[in-house]
């Protein structure tokens, strides 16, 4: 009995049917479109009603229509329904039914009797009769290749495996043969028939098998025999050579030749800068190890090569070519020319024994001492390899000798090093630079390293300090190799302010610096900012002590030039180039001429300024002021110049005759010759003549320097006005006449340069075109005497009108509709993912829970077997 139903009070009922009530009826809810004014014998729709309610209808049309379309996509599958007559409306539903159960009857009867074996019916297996296929009567002779192969007849089965169904099949016959008046055969005669028979059909197809072989080769004859009649090419043994045949172009030759040509083989796999640094480090501690291991008298004795014993049992399989023996064809009047190739082949090895032999002693550099170490580390290795050969050879041997014990070896002299080779050995090693270097901590310990060797010695260690301390193989190395820039700059300015300035050695040193600034160009650009900061901030403190300041010394000049090779000069602005620039630019301006070491050293930095703008083509005001003012220091008379110089330089005073010729000896025997760097440190003469000399020296530089900026600036717009006063001052002013012929043609070749017409260039500017004017839209007035109505529209214009009307209200509307179906179909789509994404994860979480359990069960019972 379940428990009795509280039954629901009155008021209970009156309450649910006024909340709905309530709820249905809500003024507030219901939607009521308003008309502005009525209009007789239209319809409305959708007047009053609530919201929502036309949106649930078109959902749960679109779900009936719109979904089941969706769900149905790509199923081709329908239930039809095939009973009889269901879709003849002409027949009564009784006829349909006696119909119906007729044929069902039908089916049924039939079935029933497939399996009744009492009737007597013949079964068959894939249309053959079972019992013909029981007597085995079909199977053929072992020994046949035929494509029935494998089947067994009916004679050798019963001859071989008994039963006699073939024999007694036989004998039948021989019975009723029997009858006719022969005397039937025994078994022993029919197996000796079935013998005969089957070795005559194997002979039979043996011989099918010549006849068919032999035809072949006589068709491959017969084919090669006509071959060159479909190729149109002669047989070689009809080939004979036609001396009026003409000869073969160059050009044919040479393409013949190039298929006779060895290919490229492929090269060895490109090793990275990690790999071959390993590599280099590797080998650089090796090397040091070699020369600690001699510099203590460990010297291995040089073993004398024997002779490898070859087993017995050696197939040589280790056969290697070490070259390779094949030559490439080449062809002279058309025919081979081997002889000059083996010459060829000879000239080439002994050129591979020289080149390797000038190979070994480069190696970087580095001096003979290293290939010393490496040829003895590699010597010993070879005779460790050959010592290992010689036990692995000699295995067979001495067990051999083991067991029978009669033969005894014969100790082999070794060559002994006497102690004087010893000793000279380990100086020569002590001698020797050391291979690997830690990185120096501080300008001191740097110096320590390099002191006392010489340019070549300093680049080969600073180089082996940058191989073994690669950023690639320690953490740290890359900090020690940046302070290590610092320290080559440091040392390279210490070498320019030596009295004589070292200046080879820091010409060595300087690819040292540029590898190390293309692996930290950032700590690069910061030290040479530093060393150009500290250098124009003294400038500028001297000029406000003194009001004058000097030239930069040797070694900022040598660090301006290191600047122009480690940095890009064409870029429109560089953090190390730019100040460089201007610091040129501030001492051309600032410092005042006095002596000739500055003269010297404002040439210097003039060519640097032209060294530092030829490619970016900046035109730099400063260098052309100071060639003048130079050029100016050469005038002897300086009354009416008609050109005006600026500071540093005056036009008269105390300095501005350093450059006039004092004698007429020196002019003439003067010759050309560089200016030495060390003029910037000071100067000597031994006579005026000297003096004359060099001023000259200078004057042929200002020349050339002058000749170089007029080539640069050749192009720009202001040219003539650029270099009207040095062209005055070389027409006018500067007396040449009693100067060597050097000077005089360089001076009428910058003369020439600089008054000749520069080649302008016109500058960019736009075509000239009419512009075009813009669009006046005049207005178009239709006057409107009916308001509200177009005048001038026919019947069928307000027809037209009004379709068109509606063809777009239609468009539209469909647009709406297609988004909305969309926007459904998306959702729904979006609904079944999610439910399967639900079901799966519930699967898997029932999987996982399953196999927990399991794993749970299992480690109990396994505990509980402990």
């Amino acid at each position: 009995m379940g428990k009795p139903q509280k039954k629901k009070s009155l008021a209970d009922k009156v309450r649910r049917t006024k909340t709905t009530t309530e709820i249905k009826n809500n003024p507030f809810e219901v939607k009521i479109n308003r008309k502005k004014f009525e209009v007789l014998g239209r319809k409305t729709k959708h007047d009053v009603g609530l919201p929502g309610v036309s949106r649930s209808k078109a959902i749960q049309k679109r779900k009936d229509t719109l979904l089941k379309e969706y769900k149905q996509k790509d199923k081709s599958n329908k239930f039809i329904d095939r009973r009889f007559g269901e879709y003849d409306t002409k027949m009564a539903p009784e006829d349909k039914i006696l119909k119906r159960f007729a044929l069902e009857r039908q089916r049924t009867n039939g079935k029933k009797d497939i399996y009744n074996l009492n009737e007597e019916e013949e079964l068959t297996h894939y249309g053959q009769s079972l019992s013909e296929i029981e007597k085995f009567n079909d199977a053929l002779d072992s020994d046949s290749d035929s494509e029935e192969k494998g089947l067994l007849s009916a004679e050798l089965t019963a001859s071989h495996f008994g039963g006699g169904g073939g024999l007694l099949r036989k004998k039948t016959t021989g019975e009723k043969g029997s009858e006719d008046g022969q005397k039937p055969k025994s078994r022993q005669e029919l197996i000796e028939e079935l013998i005969i028979k089957s070795k005559q059909e194997k002979r039979e197809r043996q011989n099918q098998k010549e006849e068919a072989q032999e035809l072949t080769e006589k068709l491959d004859q017969d084919w090669k025999s006509i071959q060159f009649i479909l190729s149109k090419k002669p047989p070689k043994s009809e080939a004979k050579e036609d001396e009026n045949k003409p000869k073969l172009e160059e050009y044919d030759m040479m393409v013949r030749e190039l298929g006779f040509d060895m290919k490229a083989q492929p090269s060895e796999k490109m090793k990275t800068p990690e790999e071959v640094a390993r590599e280099e480090k590797e080998r650089l501690h090796k090397l040091e190890a070699d020369r600690l291991r001699r510099m203590q008298g460990d010297v291995e004795e040089s073993k004398s090569k024997k002779q490898v014993h070859w087993s017995a049992d050696d197939l040589n399989d280790g056969f290697i070519l070490d070259k390779e023996d094949k030559r490439a064809l080449s062809y002279q009047d058309g025919k081979w020319n081997i002889e000059e190739e083996l010459e060829k082949e000879k000239e080439g090895e002994e050129g591979d024994d020289d080149d390797d032999g000038d190979d070994d002693e480069e190696e970087e550099g580095e001096s003979g001492q290293e290939e010393e170490s490496q040829s003895d580390a590699e010597s010993e290795d070879e005779n460790d390899g050959s010592d290992e050969e010689e036990e692995d050879s000699h295995s067979d041997l001495d067990s051999e000798q083991d067991s029978e014990g009669e033969e005894e070896q014969t100790p082999k002299p070794s060559s002994s090093v006497s102690e004087e080779e010893q000793l000279a050995q380990q100086e020569a090693a002590k001698a020797e630079l050391p291979y690997t270097f830690t990185a120096p901590e501080s300008y001191s310990d740097l110096k320590s390293l390099i002191h006392g060797h010489t340019p070549e010695k300093q680049c080969l260690i600073v180089e082996r300090i940058q191989k073994c301390n690669h950023p690639s193989l320690a953490v740290g190395n890359k900090l020690k190799l940046q302070k290590l820039f610092g320290f080559l700059l440091e040392y390279l300015g210490e070498l320019a302010t030596r009295s004589p300035p070292e200046l080879g050695t820091i010409n060595k040193l300087i690819p040292q610096l540029y590898g190390l600034c293309q692996l930290f160009p950032d700590a690069a650009c910061k030290a040479m900012q530093t060393v150009l900061s500290d250098s124009a901030h003294e400038m500028e403190e001297a000029i406000e002590v003194k009001g004058r300041a000097s030239f930069p010394g040797l070694d900022m000049l040598i660090y301006l030039k290191i600047t122009a090779l480690l940095f890009p000069t064409s870029d429109f602005r560089h953090p190390v180039v730019t100040p460089a620039l201007m610091y040129i630019s501030q001492a051309l301006t600032k410092c005042p001429v006095t002596t000739l070491e500055e003269v010297t050293s404002g040439l210097i930095l003039c060519c640097l300024a032209l060294e530092y703008v030829t490619l970016s083509q900046r035109f730099v005001p400063e260098l052309i002021n100071f060639l003048l003012g130079i050029l100016h220091l050469a005038v002897p008379v300086k009354q009416s110049l008609g050109y005006t110089v600026v500071p540093p330089f005056r036009p008269v005073g105390k300095n501005c005759d350093l450059l006039v010729i004092r004698s007429a000896e020196g002019a003439e025997s003067w010759s050309r010759k560089t200016l030495p760097l060390s003029g910037v440190q000071g100067l000597s003469f031994l006579s005026e003549v000297e003096r004359d000399h060099y001023r000259l020296s200078l004057l042929a530089t200002c020349l050339d320097l002058v000749k170089r900026s007029v080539l640069l600036y050749k192009s720009l717009s202001s040219f003539d006005h650029i270099f009207q006063p040095i062209r005055i001052l070389l027409t006018k002013h500067l007396p040449v006449e009693s100067c060597s012929t050097h000077i005089k043609d360089l001076h009428q070749e910058v003369l020439v340069s600089v008054s000749g017409a520069p080649t302008l260039q016109p500058p960019l500017v736009f075509d000239k075109k009419k512009p075009i004017p813009l669009k006046l839209f005049t207005p178009k007035i239709v006057e409107v005497l009916d308001y509200g109505k177009k005048r001038g529209s026919s019947k069928q214009e307000r027809e037209r009108e009004r379709l068109k009307h509606k063809y777009k209200k239609e468009f539209k509307g469909a647009l709406r509709e297609i988004r909305k179906d969309t926007k459904f179909l998306a959702r729904e789509k979006l609904t079944e993912i999610m439910s399967r994404d639900v079901e799966r994860k519930r699967k898997v979480k029932e999987l996982f829970g399953s196999l927990a359990t399991q794993e749970g069960e299992w480690k109990a019972m396994k505990r509980r077997k402990k």
